[in-house]
């Protein structure tokens, strides 16, 4: 295998020997716990190679040629061929690296958060790739988008798995996807759809012990996933559109009486007289100022994360009925502005706090997500088949474990805290070009402090 301190080459004197040799130890015996994953004694080292290249701080794109540039030994042929031909399958490092992930974050009441991300692309042979929406570009565009889930607790916070969103386009396209690479029994998949795929793979594999889940109102409103999400045992708090609706008092519901013409009636209808469901949106405007209660949710880079929230139980509207009991969740800033509203199926004993702090985890997939970005080029690929891109997206997530493992092993201790997610991301051309002698090797700059010591949860005994 090749020799970490050689991927830096001549920046090798601006670290302490020691220190750097810790680092390459480190890493030797981190990629050794997944290389038989790969199969051959040739692909072990690709893996390897192409692990290094993406955890090397670079200002240009971690595409083949570049990473070869940087990594002893290696070509662009090889680590092309490695990306895309190799027959190694995703699957299981994903299976390793959620054990791996595991054992240095899980919690009891840790918090599983779905979200998406687009990369802008040019013309129409990459796999997935449409016009559809880019929360990269903020507009519509030629992209490709991935759904992915993270896992957070108060020992840290890491991406763990990753889903590519198909569009109809695609998949009713059997030549299109023959070409591309995509597996016959693939099929269109809805974002919130493979976002529960993955939660139900990852309560499969059960590395992570936490029933929260959170995510935003692409996937909030939507009433299957919640309805998938109730059956399989999680407790959700997700983000929802301010046009969903809801009772809030009960609500008889009876099948007409026959008039004995026409069909008979077997579909029950709210009771004449019965208040109908109203938007979250308005429901919450009515509040009065008394019910919301100024919680601090966790530490940012500027200071305790304070919001106001409030919380009403009632029913979800179902095609005009009451459907099933819920949280309804507002949150907003102290001045009033930026409201958000949010379900919750978790029992009517959990305290608002509880609430409070799930709802606000899902900065965490937002600050992965750049991280990744910026660090180990989760959006820096040269590949157009299903394969290459699933084989980019798990390497890419196994080097953020890395990176994980030296935060939380050799982070500075009197560092800032993370920013919050509301705080704009510092852009990838920002990353670091050279080694930081007070880091081993720059990587733990991926976030200032120790992930074990940061934004820790208080405990809570309902409904965790």
């Amino acid at each position: 295998m090749v020799n970490l301190p050689c991927v830096i080459g001549q920046e090798v004197t601006r670290v302490d020997q020691a220190e750097f040799e810790q680092v390459a130890s480190l890493f030797k015996t981190f990629h050794r716990r997944f290389s038989g994953l790969f199969g051959y004694v040739q692909t072990k080292e690709r893996s390897a190679q192409y692990l290094q290249g993406l955890l090397v701080q670079r200002s240009e794109r971690r595409n083949a040629e570049n990473l070869a540039e940087a990594v002893d030994g290696a070509t662009a042929r090889t680590l092309q061929r490695f990306l895309s031909e190799s027959p190694w399958e995703h699957e299981p490092l994903i299976d390793a690296l959620q054990v791996f992930v595991g054992e240095r974050l899980n919690t009891s009441d840790g918090v599983f958060i779905l979200d998406e991300t687009g990369v802008a692309k040019q013309g129409q042979r990459s796999v997935g790739v449409a016009r559809q929406y880019c929360g990269t570009l903020g507009k519509v565009g030629n992209c490709q988008v991935g759904v992915f889930l993270a896992y957070a607790s108060a020992r840290g916070h890491a991406l763990i798995d990753m889903r590519l969103f198909l569009p109809q386009e695609w998949s009713s396209d059997a030549a299109r996807c023959e070409k591309a690479g995509v597996p016959i029994e693939i099929a269109f998949q809805s974002k919130p759809q493979l976002g529960c795929a993955m939660l139900r793979q990852a309560q499969t594999r059960g590395a992570f012990n936490g029933r929260w889940v959170t995510a935003d109102s692409l996937y909030g409103s939507s009433p299957d996933l919640r309805d998938a999400l109730q059956t399989d045992g999680w407790h959700y708090v997700m983000d929802v559109r301010s046009t969903e609706r809801l009772f809030t008092t009960p609500t008889e519901t009876a099948v007409p009486t026959w008039s004995g013409r026409g069909r008979k009636p077997t579909q029950p209808h709210l009771v004449e007289g019965a208040s109908p469901a109203q938007g979250v949106a308005e429901l919450v405007t009515a509040w009065p100022a008394a019910q919301w209660q100024t919680l601090t949710v966790g530490e940012g880079a500027q200071g305790p994360r304070t919001y106001q929230f409030a919380a009403v139980r009632g029913w979800e509207c179902r095609d005009g009925l009451p459907g099933r009991e819920t949280w309804l969740l507002a949150r907003r800033n102290l001045d009033g502005s930026e409201l958000k509203y949010a379900l919750s199926n978790a029992p009517a004993p959990t305290p608002l706090v509880r609430l409070a702090q799930v709802a606000t985890t899902r900065w965490c997939i937002e600050t992965e997500i750049q991280t990744e970005k910026g660090q180990v080029g989760l959006d820096e690929y040269e590949v157009r088949s299903w394969r290459g891109w699933h084989h980019h997206m798990a390497l890419a997530l196994l080097a953020g474990a890395f990176l994980l493992q030296l935060q939380q092993d050799w982070g500075e201790k009197d560092a800032p805290a993370d920013a919050p997610s509301s705080r704009t991301h510092t852009p990838r051309g920002a990353a670091q070009t050279h080694l930081d002698v007070a880091r081993p090797m720059g990587l733990v700059g991926r976030h200032p402090t120790p992930q074990r010591a940061r934004h820790p949860l208080p405990s809570q005994t309902s409904a965790s």
